[in-house]
Parts: C-alpha cells; sequence; structure tokens
C-alpha cells in the first residue's frame, strides 16, 4: 500500500480484506506483477488523478479466482494492465486485484511465473511503439534510446524479428553485452551526442527512433532520424516529459516526423502475448534480465527501480 507521494518509507505491506469484483469485474490471484516507471512516478508524486492511500500497480499476472458474471473460468491464466490500476483502482502489487473484465488477456503458458510477470506491459508498450507508432518494417534502422530499460530490450529483440537493424543506447559500455544478446547491432554510449554517434554509422540517419529517455535527449534523437524518418516519444526515464515553449518549426528538424505512444491492454492482442510466451517458452527470443523480489521486499524494488540498479526487468511476488 503506497500511503501517499514521497519516499519509499510510504509504501508497505498491509493486510485488507478481498476484494470482490462488482458487475463486469474480476478478480485475479497474482502470482507476478511487473513494476514500472509509471508506478515511481505515482509514488514521486508526478502521476496526475491518484487518489491515495493506493495500490500501486499497472499490471498484474495470475489466474482468476471469481470471473464474475464474465466469461472468464476460475484458474484461467490471465494478464491485466493499465486502465486506472494502480491509481484510480487499486491495482497488482497485491495477493488479488480486481479489474473489469475487458482488459483481461487469457494465455496459457508453462513458464514460470516471474518469467511471465515480466511480459505484458513491457511487451505491450514495446510492441505498440514499434507496430502501432513507428510501423516499423524489414530492412529499416531503429535507434533505441535508453535502450537497457526492460521497454528498450523488448524493443531491441522485437525489432530483430522483424527484421530491423538495430541501433541502441546505455550511458554504461559495460552493458554492452546485455544490448547484444538481445539482437542491437550497434551499442551506443549516450554521451548526450548520440546523433554524430548514428550518422557515423548511417550518413542519412535511422529510419526510425525510440525515445525512451524522455526530453531532455529528445531533440538530439530527432537529430539522430532522416528526413521523412519518425521518432516515437515512448518512455520517461528521465522523470521529464513536457517540452517548454514549443516552437514546431525550430525544435523539429525539417521533414522529421514526430509521435507517441500511450497504450492499453487492449492494445496486446492476446495471439501476440501468446505468441511470444511461446517463443521465450522455446529459447527463439528473450526480453532479457528479470530480477524477482518478494512482497516484503517491495521497497528494495522501488529503491532499485529509481536508481537503475538492474539491466531488464524488475517482477515482485505476492505473498504464499
Amino acid at each position: 500500500m503506497l500511503s501517499g507521494p514521497g519516499p519509499v518509507s510510504n509504501l508497505s505491506v498491509v493486510e485488507v480484506p478481498t476484494p470482490s469484483p462488482p458487475p463486469g469485474w474480476v478478480r485475479i490471484r497474482v502470482r507476478a506483477f511487473g513494476l514500472n516507471r509509471s508506478e515511481l512516478h505515482t509514488r514521486l508524486g508526478l502521476a496526475e488523478g491518484v487518489v491515495f492511500p493506493r495500490v500501486p500497480g499497472i499490471e498484474a499476472t495470475g489466474v482468476v479466482d471469481d470471473p464474475g458474471d464474465s466469461s472468464f473460468t476460475v484458474g484461467q491464466q490471465v494478464a491485466t494492465m493499465m486502465g486506472g490500476m494502480g491509481r484510480t483502482f487499486d491495482g497488482g502489487y497485491a495477493e488479488y486485484t480486481v479489474v473489469p473484465a475487458a482488459q483481461v488477456i487469457p494465455f496459457v503458458s508453462e513458464l514460470p511465473w516471474p518469467a511471465i510477470g515480466a511480459v505484458p506491459e513491457t511487451l505491450q508498450t514495446a510492441y505498440g511503439s514499434l507496430v502501432t507508432a513507428l510501423d516499423l518494417r524489414p530492412g529499416q534502422t531503429l535507434l533505441i534510446r535508453g535502450g537497457t530499460s526492460s521497454v528498450g530490450l523488448a524493443a531491441a529483440a522485437l525489432a530483430r524479428d522483424l527484421g530491423a537493424t538495430v541501433l541502441s543506447t546505455t550511458r554504461s559500455p559495460g552493458r554492452f553485452a546485455a544490448l547484444t544478446a538481445v539482437g542491437v547491432t550497434h551499442p551506443l554510449v549516450d554521451d548526450g551526442s548520440v546523433a554524430a554517434q548514428v550518422r557515423a554509422l548511417f550518413p542519412d540517419g535511422v529510419d526510425a527512433a525510440l525515445e525512451l529517455v524522455g526530453t531532455p535527449t529528445l531533440p538530439d534523437t530527432l537529430a539522430a532520424t532522416r528526413v521523412r524518418g519518425t521518432v516515437c516519444f515512448t518512455g520517461m526515464l528521465s522523470n521529464e516529459w513536457l517540452v517548454r515553449d514549443f516552437y514546431p518549426i525550430g525544435y523539429l528538424p525539417t521533414g522529421v516526423r514526430l509521435t507517441a505512444y500511450g497504450g492499453e491492454a487492449s492494445d496486446l492482442p492476446p495471439a501476440v502475448l501468446q505468441r511470444f510466451l511461446d517463443r521465450i517458452a522455446a529459447g527463439e527470443v528473450t526480453l532479457g534480465p528479470v530480477h524477482t523480489y518478494a512482497m516484503d521486499d517491495i521497497r528494495t524494488a522501488h529503491t532499485d527501480l529509481e536508481r537503475g540498479t538492474h539491466v531488464g526487468k524488475l517482477v515482485g511476488l505476492p505473498l504464499p
């Protein structure tokens, strides 16, 4: 439970009554939940419309415990995300969560729950950014700014799967191996001037770019993109997402397109989730490392999330 915006000490493990699903909602026994930058923004007081105290968590995976009046069945494996989870109603940092049936995605997998819990929101964000926003095609070049984040790693794996050549950034050369492991062809050190490095490799610039750091690096990312190329603004690892005094003609390079992506559960087709779970199980693709935390260690998990301690996805495991 998050008592209010502020330090990590505002997060605590408390006992609350098991929630009951109202009409049109489903109760899920949570087996694993991913930690996301969105929840850090909520804790830091940067998210709007949050009523406290609140159980955080914009995603969860588990099994249906009470299907209510939906067509789901007890014990069915499901994922859920977004739709107000962890902000306007209690989210996934719990043993049970109650969500609208419309945002529940079924799947079948024998993967361990920590591996499953790392996938849904990360995959939804990466898939939507590349397919919906950037319309990435085989043979194109993609720059990922913020490449060792969980979404950055997933986007690299998906882009390679789509047949693209991937360039991806990190502030630490020691993390190059993590980038190449998910299919990055050109790992780059982010020294604040990535555009010069990109154009040394591709003089005309990349076809597409995925901005995950935020507005501080967005101008340089735009400068790395070719005429008629597209930049998608998806992430805010810097916790900065506003462009002050935006003057489009002065801000945007001529002919470079800027779009954005912010998706919901409906933007992740069940077939896409199932396909990638199956491919992960078969060893054909990886979305990056997974780091797990018991519920009692939720403060440590949030500290690691805020500091960027680990490469890959952080996953919480509810109390047994």
